[in-house]
């Protein structure tokens, strides 16, 4: 990726650096996954969010350092993190908690398989040697 480095007078915000996770989502066509993906909870009113607003969003809140629901409100705040998202809301700490609580068991290793299936087919392993240490199988 090419970069123009220069001085600004316009606004710089802490999280400026999540254009490059966007454009690593967009690379790995993360909402086509997403949204490809008929397993996922869907909203049960008009003012629900999209499960790929409520995934990516969330990803983006842990990307930013949120390690609890409630840190998830620092990023929901943040205009210039929906504006890089193209997000017109951005779901709160109890959309999540409703979002995940719709996740059962069954469906937390059915998504998992989905979602490890799509990122590790997309892996190439040509030349992959695996080499372990003696030491390490006397442990």
């Amino acid at each position: 990726m090419d970069f123009d480095i220069s001085y600004t007078d316009k606004e710089i915000r802490p999280c400026g650096g999540m254009v490059l996770m966007r454009r690593m989502l967009g690379k790995i066509c993360f909402k086509k996954v997403v949204e490809a993906n008929r397993d996922l909870p869907v909203p049960g009113s008009n003012r629900g969010y999209k499960a790929i607003t409520a995934i990516e969003s969330f990803l983006v809140s842990i990307w930013c350092g949120a390690n609890r629901f409630p840190h998830t409100e620092v990023t929901r705040h943040d205009p210039s993190l929906g504006g890089i998202s193209g997000w017109e809301r951005i779901p709160g700490h109890d959309a999540f908690k409703r979002f995940f609580s719709k996740f059962s068991q069954a469906l937390n290793l059915r998504e998992g398989d989905y979602f490890y299936g799509r990122v590790f087919s997309q892996l190439q392993f040509d030349n992959f040697v695996l080499d372990c240490d003696s030491s390490v199988m006397t442990r």
